[in-house]
């Protein structure tokens, strides 16, 4: 940690709540302004939540970008305390700015969208499982998870309908997603959670979020292939799946879809495209939306 002063101070805390508020106050007696910590699959979520709730500003850098500048700064080790230098270092060159926690509602939101997922994953093996099955008690058995992950979908999808049905603004979303044929509510929730900036950035800047933006690879007078690479894999993978039910109904998803086939392109280019035509639609439905919300209130 590095306080307003120059000085460097070093220590350690464990990931839960009585230490992260040690750790708060001990950024509140350094005159910390920014805590910057790498996104890590969920396991930041605890300090960052807590750490704003206590006052403490907080950025999250992703993990990839930290070690990569490492790497071109000559550092090839790998500590905790290297790490952390690291951060700083990175933090400050790309002059990070705070990261606002996202709302209790979207929290909740995020939380029983990804649990749903979850639920939708297990029910999917459980009937792989009953496929190969013959044994009657083995059967008995899958059938009765079955029947229980099934009650516990329906229950999540009436609690997330709930959720955005109470938000003013995310129901008007849900309404104007709505008018796309092919998108339902499981993927309504599914951008509502995982890309809450929909209808906040450029189509260009949207696409890049979600990783649909095909990346330049360009050197003189080479020209490499582009591809598409990080990015939210979720909103990816129902755009993926969700476009190619639109593009049947939707004229203009349809006619897209028909000149890359003319011109021959890769299945998966297509696929991609097709994709990223449907975000830039919805974003800009999505935007339209915002600002007719923002007049009427």
């Amino acid at each position: 940690m590095l306080d307003p002063r120059g000085e460097v101070v070093r220590a350690s805390f464990i990931n839960d709540a009585a230490q992260i508020a040690d750790f708060a106050a001990l950024c509140r007696e350094h005159g910390v302004e920014l805590v910057v910590m790498e996104a890590t699959g969920g396991y930041e979520r605890l300090a960052f939540l807590l750490l704003w709730e206590a006052g403490i500003p907080c950025a999250l850098a992703n993990a990839r970008s930290v070690r990569r500048f490492a790497e071109a700064m000559g550092v090839l080790e790998k500590t905790d305390r290297i790490d952390a230098g690291m951060i700083r270092r990175f933090a400050e060159v790309k002059q990070m700015r705070p990261d606002p926690p996202p709302s209790l509602a979207q929290q909740s939101l995020t939380a029983l969208v990804r649990r749903l997922g979850q639920v939708t994953s297990d029910l999917v093996v459980q009937k792989q499982r009953r496929q190969i099955t013959t044994d009657a008690k083995a059967l008995a058995s899958l059938d009765e998870l079955i029947a229980f992950l099934k009650r516990q979908s329906r229950s999540l999808e009436g609690e997330i309908a709930g959720l955005i049905d109470e938000d003013p603004l995310w129901s008007h979303l849900g309404e104007t997603f709505r008018s796309v044929k092919g998108v339902a509510n499981r993927s309504i929730a599914r951008l509502m959670a995982d890309l809450p900036e929909i209808g906040t950035y450029s189509n260009r800047a949207i696409a890049k979020l979600v990783g649909l933006a095909p990346i330049a690879r360009e050197s003189g007078a080479l020209e490499g292939k582009r591809h598409i690479r990080a990015g939210r894999a979720p909103v990816r993978s129902i755009l993926f799946l969700v476009a190619d039910i639109a593009r049947r109904y939707d004229p203009g998803l349809k006619q897209f879809h028909q000149r890359l086939l003319d011109a021959k392109k890769p299945k998966m280019v297509i696929r991609i495209a097709l994709a990223r035509k449907l975000l830039v639609k919805l974003n800009a439905k999505a935007r339209d939306a915002r600002i007719a919300f923002a007049n009427a209130t």
